[in-house]
């Protein structure tokens, strides 16, 4: 019978996950599975893929078609590399120390690629934190000068009306009489 590599979804409503898994290609998405290789977790940023290298490497030389979002998935880790590289060895073309050297080579290439991704966003974060921070501090300081001037203009029209206005002398209080 053949089998699929596909999703199973978990979770709650609006926040999936799933697990990879081995299943029959006419069973249903969350039913029976034969084998569950690992999961991936699509709400982190990046995604969070956690699979069994190994056993997702055997499945796929053992015949399972992957579902297209698995195929993508087993791209990305490598696992079809892997299989290419082996197919090599298989023919001859190099030993399994060559293929190992360049599925590492290949492994480290990746990983420096995301990095340098990871610190492109982490810096556009902070540049564009920066530039929001820089933007309300200059409506606080047009909101402070506004308001001084409004109290300077306030202050202004008191201070002629006081000048105006006669001199009114403090009243003086009365000490009671001692009986």
């Amino acid at each position: 019978m053949a089998t699929r590599i596909r999703l199973q979804r978990h979770g709650r409503k609006n926040y999936a996950f799933y697990a990879i898994v081995i299943a029959h290609a006419d069973a249903p998405r969350d039913g029976r599975f034969v084998e569950k290789i690992g999961t991936y977790n699509p709400n982190t940023n990046p995604a969070t893929i956690d699979l069994n290298f190994e056993r997702a490497l055997y499945w796929l030389q053992c015949g399972a078609q992957p579902t297209p979002t698995v195929h993508s998935i087993l791209s990305k880790e490598g696992v079809y590399m892997m299989r290419h590289l082996l197919g090599g060895v298989k023919k001859g073309a190099f030993d399994e120390a060559a293929c190992q050297a360049k599925f590492d080579a290949w492994k480290a290439d990746k990983e420096k690629k995301a990095a340098a991704a990871a610190d492109k966003n982490a810096a556009e974060k902070k540049a564009a934190y920066e530039a929001r921070l820089a933007a309300e501090k200059k409506a606080d300081e047009a909101v402070a000068k506004k308001v001084a001037e409004k109290k300077a203009a306030a202050l202004a029209a008191a201070a002629p009306a006081a000048e105006e206005a006669p001199a009114e002398e403090a009243p003086v209080e009365e000490t009671p009489a001692e009986a």
